[in-house]
């Protein structure tokens, strides 16, 4: 936990964590395979779009909710009108979104939450990544000829299924921060999954994009498709899941351990080693044993501002930071949004900051990851020279920051997700940004208990080493976490105010996503829907620079290429919601890329609790 007392002062960063003394054994079963893979890799997009629906920016007096699905949003708002901390809001608003956007998120899953305990002023990170089973070694994504198997094989195994965190974290976070009973947090999830819900144009895309994928998977089938064939569930057709609504009961009323242990722990387990083509390892002991961790933030200076984001396992905390870090000696405030210097200038910085992810992060409870190190101001500025205002560096190369370990360099590569993000302000002035995935669009399509389960193993190098036989950081290792890209953020502002909540699904292009709305809020001074509007565009470790289809960011291909970038047009369907300081109150912004709202709430004045007005939803009170 982080106090925030300390102003700007106290952004120091946490001592570069060690490998522990006590790690699990690492060696593999067969002989480790080695990273080959090229530099280059082809993008694919995060999601597929759904259009763009364009939004106004949302103004409350006293709290705020932003999240990816009108439903869920209202839920979320009911929870704060009842008095209900912003944690409280958070695993509603989770518990709808497992239900009506089932193939982003869910307890199938795990994810990362940043809180402010606006009373104390304190700041915590809560870890809810998956890990590996307890038999995972490097053996785990080979095939019969040592070589990884493709990676949609994986995908689509019970091989990719970690431990689900999800709910361990969300109860970790209750104990310490929530104000309403644990069972009613579950509710409004089990009513909406027993009565249904209409499905929405995104969701019966994301299924169309699917459907071949589903119709090999049964159970998930009897969910997703039209009864009798491999149809996706029409726009505007109700879908329900009792089976959903059962295991939300079981946990209502027998906390996380109704999953981790018992039926739903076993059901989960079964069908991880039932799979067809590809069982997996995970077991009823991998699950009991899981464990929930708080972590301390990290946070660094950004002009006048504090930008805190998440410690490893996640490498987004730590790429936003180097990336803007990087960029302290530009003013980009003197570049428009969106100009040629400007998307020129904002790629070089992330391009050096991903070539540092994928050398040096991963989980600090295996490996040491020299955090301190990579966010040294001094190391910083060396990084930035590289940068050339009149030239692209091309394909980058990882830096060596105090406390280098000295591992390999995992080869880029693209893995397409399906992800969540909520962003909550309460009246008491609490905060969380938190981001949870299954990982790809449905995740592993393994289902048990109504939900989906994960394919985060997947976030894992395929190999144990680099060509030179240097250990990669990320490789698999028992009980590990997958690296992840995640990037809930807060923000503060010189007088140690909450300024900021904000953060977005996309897979590694998160950090892009997020970096991209803190310099809208922050350099470019503009209100938090402005800055998720922006177009999307970014690179990583290699030469190819990516700009979002159907922007006018199209239009500066030439003089990107004129300065040595590969520039690919592709979608980028970023999934950014955003909350803002607005004089006392506070201003919301939803991505019109995908479905979400933001909404503020109130009680009336001498009315019972759970008698309240709405305030400030987006669209009206149109539920797309």
């Amino acid at each position: 936990m982080l106090m925030l007392a300390a102003g700007l002062a106290g952004c120091a960063t946490p001592a570069t964590p060690t490998a522990p003394a006590t790690a699990l054994p690492t060696t593999p079963a067969t002989t480790p395979a080695t990273a080959t893979a090229p530099r280059e890799v082809t993008p694919i997009a995060p999601e597929g779009p759904s259009g763009w629906t364009p939004k106004r920016v949302v103004r409350a007096p006293h709290d705020m909710i932003a999240a990816a699905h009108p439903l869920a949003v209202r839920a979320g708002a009911d929870a704060l009108a009842r008095g209900g901390s912003a944690v409280d809001a958070a695993i509603v608003a989770q518990m709808v979104l497992n239900v009506v956007e089932p193939q982003s998120s869910g307890i199938g899953g795990g994810g990362f939450m940043l809180h402010l305990d606006g009373r104390r002023g304190t700041l915590a990170a809560y870890d809810g990544r998956e890990t590996a089973p307890a038999t995972a070694d490097a053996s785990l994504f080979l095939g019969p000829d040592g070589r990884p198997l493709p990676y949609f094989d994986l995908v689509d195994s019970g091989l990719s299924v970690g431990a689900p965190g999800l709910l361990r974290m969300l109860e970790l976070a209750h104990a310490r921060h929530g104000r309403l009973p644990w069972p009613a947090l579950f509710e409004p999830a089990i009513r909406i999954a027993e009565e249904g819900f209409q499905v929405s144009p995104r969701l019966h895309l994301s299924i169309a994009r699917s459907v071949r994928r589903i119709c090999a998977r049964p159970a998930a089938a009897a969910l997703l498709l039209e009864p009798g064939g491999c149809r996706p569930k029409a726009a505007g057709s109700i879908m329900r899941n009792p089976e959903l609504a059962r295991s939300f009961r079981e946990i209502a009323a027998g906390g996380a351990d109704a999953f981790y242990r018992g039926p739903i722990a076993q059901a989960v387990a079964a069908a991880v080693h039932a799979h067809p083509e590809r069982p997996g390892r995970l077991t009823e002991a991998d699950l009991a044993g899981y464990r929930a961790l708080e972590r301390a933030p990290i946070c660094g200076a950004h002009r006048a501002h504090r930008v805190c984001g998440m410690p490893p396992p996640s490498s987004g905390g730590i790429a936003v930071l180097q990336t803007l870090g990087i960029l302290q000696r530009f003013d980009l405030a003197a570049h428009a949004p969106g100009s040629l210097d400007a998307v020129h200038l904002v790629s070089e910085a992330y391009r050096l900051a991903y070539a540092d992810r994928e050398r040096h992060v991963a989980d600090a409870d295996f490996v040491a990851v020299p955090v301190a190190g990579l966010l040294d101001p001094a190391y910083l500025g060396a990084r930035s020279a590289l940068v050339r205002p009149e030239a692209s560096m091309g394909i980058p190369a990882a830096g060596r920051p105090q406390g280098d370990a000295g591992h390999g360099e995992e080869p880029p590569r693209q893995r397409p997700p399906s992800t969540t993000h909520l962003s909550i302000v309460d009246r008491e002035g609490n905060a969380v940004s938190m981001t949870s995935s299954i990982e790809h669009a449905f995740g592993s399509l393994v289902m048990a208990g109504g939900f989906l389960l994960n394919n985060q193993l997947t976030d894992f190098a395929f190999a144990a080493a680099d060509p030179a036989g240097r250990p990669l950081a990320n490789r698999i290792q028992p009980g590990k976490r997958p690296r992840s890209a995640m990037a809930p953020t807060l923000v503060f502002g010189p007088d140690n105010r909450l300024e900021a909540v904000l953060g977005s699904p996309g897979g590694s292009v998160i950090v892009q996503y997020v970096t991209k709305a803190l310099l809208g809020l922050i350099d470019w001074k503009l209100d938090p829907q402005q800055a998720v509007d922006l177009p999307n565009f970014g690179a990583q470790a290699s030469a190819t620079t990516l700009l979002e289809r159907g922007t006018s960011l199209e239009a500066l291909a030439p003089g990107l290429r004129a300065r040595g970038h590969r520039v690919t047009i592709v979608d980028l369907n970023s999934g950014l919601h955003a909350i803002a300081r607005d004089g006392e109150g506070w201003a919301g912004g939803a991505d019109p890329r995908r479905e979400g709202t933001a909404m503020g709430s109130t009680r009336r004045e001498g009315s019972a609790m759970g008698s309240w007005q709405r305030e400030g939803v987006a669209h009206g009170d149109a539920l797309r």
